[in-house]
């Protein structure tokens, strides 16, 4: 690690612990030449995360996106906003601990239907007719039967 003020690449370590959000490790160091003590933080390497689509196309994970999709599901429900947050982290941390940066749209809204029926059930089947593209009624009552066993 490069000294900020004398360009030194030898550096010793003071202190170390993990940051406050838990997302990196944060080091204090000393730079052997000068004394000059800084700070650095080391993270983990994130692969971004794709959604392989119907058609084969492939675009990045959008949370973005999603939330968009769980708000309108969720519209006139009283779903607090940090459920909806904690659902889409809970997803996010299950496709990188599995460690392939790519996921299926079709899984990708299984998992989210998984943990919606837990949330809002009404959400759930909001979410799910656009998910599956309920055709007519049929499969529409289908689902709620399903739902309700």
């Amino acid at each position: 690690m490069r000294c900020p003020k004398c360009g030194c690449e030898e550096s010793k370590v003071v202190d170390s612990r993990p940051s406050e959000s838990n997302d990196a490790i944060r080091r204090r160091r000393e730079c052997v030449k000068c004394g000059h003590r800084f700070t650095t933080y080391e993270r983990r390497e994130e692969m971004p995360l794709l959604v392989v689509k119907k058609d084969g196309r492939k675009e990045t994970f959008d949370r973005q996106k999603l939330m968009r999709g769980l708000l309108a599901a969720t519209v006139k429900r009283s779903v607090p906003v940090e459920a909806l947050d904690n659902l889409i982290d809970d997803i996010e941390s299950e496709l990188r601990d599995e460690g392939d940066n790519e996921v299926s749209s079709h899984d990708l809204g299984s998992m989210v239907l998984k943990r919606l029926v837990d949330v809002d059930k009404v959400a759930y089947i909001r979410f799910a007719s656009v998910y599956r593209d309920f055709k007519d009624v049929d499969e529409f009552s289908e689902e709620l039967r399903s739902l309700n066993k």
